[in-house]
């Protein structure tokens, strides 16, 4: 598959939030992340980078 994985960075390291990302919409200061499953993941967050050679959403808080 080709969707992203969301990663948060906690205390220096990265952490993973979601994987298979297929949606991101920002709302007031949050990101709702919905993977291609349906799943969804609100956190306070924004992006510092999207890497789509990688497949990664880096999310900082």
């Amino acid at each position: 598959m080709c969707q992203s994985t969301a990663y948060i960075l906690k205390d220096g390291k990265e952490e993973e939030l979601l994987a298979d990302i297929a949606t991101i919409i920002p709302e007031g200061g949050k990101l709702r992340l919905i993977s291609l499953f349906g799943e969804e993941e609100v956190v306070e967050a924004s992006i510092q980078e999207i890497n789509l050679l990688e497949h990664k959403i880096l999310l900082k808080p």
